[in-house]
């Protein structure tokens, strides 16, 4: 099996805390899945996608942006979801929508996400999609919603007074997302796995109470990340909301400025040891990821120059990595007509894959008048 450039820097990096957390069978199968993929590429569907809540940044990127356009590339079909009715989950209202929509757009088409090979696509354009989620609300019980550890998570962090029943039902539009088009295969990080198994229960149970001997929903698979959680400049989790992320669309002069002001540590030599040296070996990190080198060696290339020498490292690493993504994104700006053409030519793929879907499904259930 060929290897991707991240997979094959964070097997050097040596196993991460949250590989750790990942239960052998789903690595186990997620590599077979993987061997498969390059055997028969055709025979996969995958469903990803984002929440419009600003542009993407190197997180995203190196997270699960540059892996869709891998597996595009090998000739799986791939459907990208922009999930805008999830932005309301955790926000009383969506500021900014159509923008952002438009953004993740011209994100993933300066990525090289090919509209020709994958359907990219809006939650609310799809009615069909949206309708799945009342049979399938059908099948599960409030006890299992409520111990998703995403939700229960999200409901301890909301900055809400109250949580919202779309909040609560998360798990399970996630679900409908990924079988309305029969996706048999989803990335995702250990963290999402509960999702995911809970869409594989709503397909075990539609296809037994409904099914009368056939299967109209496969249980898709988890291809497991093997990329590094990047943290953002203040050393936590990498965010669109906490303003320490490094946009894609981002200018050089920016970028700089956000790594100059990175947190590092008080050790003037600089060493790759994501335990104990979090920040600096986040720094090391991303310089490795974008210059498509091992983090010790680039760590040992700037020893004992110390941090400034370092910050320069990375800046100059990921300005020239993203140069081309950003200049073909600018060029694509001039363009709305064609941003907005890009969804309508998805949004119709996407609703005739859920009418089709939502067909059957009537059918199944004896509810075709």
């Amino acid at each position: 099996m060929t290897s991707t450039p991240v997979a094959r820097r964070t097997a050097a990096a040596g196993p991460s805390s949250a590989d750790a957390l990942v239960p052998s069978t789903a690595r186990t199968r997620s590599a077979e899945v993987e061997e498969l993929i390059h055997r028969d590429p055709g025979r996969f569907r995958v469903l990803t996608g984002d929440r419009p809540t600003g542009q993407l940044h190197l997180g995203h990127y190196f997270g699960t942006l540059h892996n869709r356009v891998r597996l595009q590339n090998l000739g799986v079909e791939m459907l990208v979801l922009i999930a805008d009715y999830q932005v309301l989950t955790d926000r009383d209202t969506a500021d900014r929508l159509s923008e952002h929509v438009e953004g993740l757009v011209l994100d993933y088409l300066a990525i090289g996400v090919d509209p020709a090979r994958s359907t990219v696509f809006a939650h609310s354009a799809v009615p069909a999609l949206n309708q799945l989620l009342l049979p399938f609300l059908s099948l599960v019980s409030v006890a299992e919603l409520g111990r998703n550890p995403t939700v229960k998570d999200e409901i301890a962090h909301s900055r809400q007074s109250s949580v919202s029943g779309l909040m609560f039902t998360y798990p399970l539009h996630q679900a409908a997302d990924i079988l309305f088009c029969k996706a048999n295969l989803v990335p995702v990080g250990q963290d999402q796995l509960p999702h995911l198994e809970l869409a594989r229960t709503v397909a075990r149970r539609f296809n037994d109470r409904y099914g009368a001997g056939t299967a109209l929903f496969p249980e898709p698979d988890a291809l497991l990340s093997a990329a590094p959680l990047l943290l953002g400049t203040d050393g936590a989790k990498m965010s669109k909301s906490r303003g320490n992320a490094i946009r894609l669309a981002a200018d050089a002069d920016e970028t700089a400025r956000l790594i100059r002001g990175a947190r590092t540590d008080a050790h003037r030599h600089i060493t790759y040891d994501p335990v104990n040296r979090p920040e600096v070996s986040n720094l090391v990190m991303l310089a490795a990821l974008c210059l498509d080198r091992d983090p010790h060696q680039v760590a040992d290339d700037i020893g004992g120059a110390g941090a400034a020498a370092l910050k320069d490292t990375v800046s100059e690493a990921v300005n020239e990595f993203l140069a081309p993504i950003r200049a073909r994104r600018r060029q694509l700006a001039q363009d709305r007509g064609h941003i907005r053409q890009v969804l309508r030519e998805g949004n119709q793929r996407a609703n005739a894959i859920a009418e089709a879907t939502l067909d059957e499904v009537r059918t199944a259930m004896n509810s075709r008048y």
